[in-house]
């Protein structure tokens, strides 16, 4: 996965993001701007997961998508 491409096609991706993880407001996911350790950073504190398993969960979820 190509965190370039990620970053460029977020406002694409924004909708798979947020239908995942429901939790992250509109205003999160402008911020987060595709820049991975935001989107962790999130994740942790939304879910109160750890930073490995935040990572793990965005890798796992854009491993899978066509991008």
């Amino acid at each position: 996965m190509n965190w370039d491409i990620i970053q460029g096609k977020w406002k694409q991706l924004q909708g798979s993001v947020k239908e995942k993880w429901g939790d992250l407001t509109d205003d999160e996911l402008t911020q987060i701007d595709g820049d991975k350790d935001r989107l962790a950073g999130k994740l942790q504190e939304k879910y109160g997961w750890t930073k490995n398993d935040a990572e793990r969960a965005i890798d796992d979820h854009f491993r899978d998508r066509t991008i």
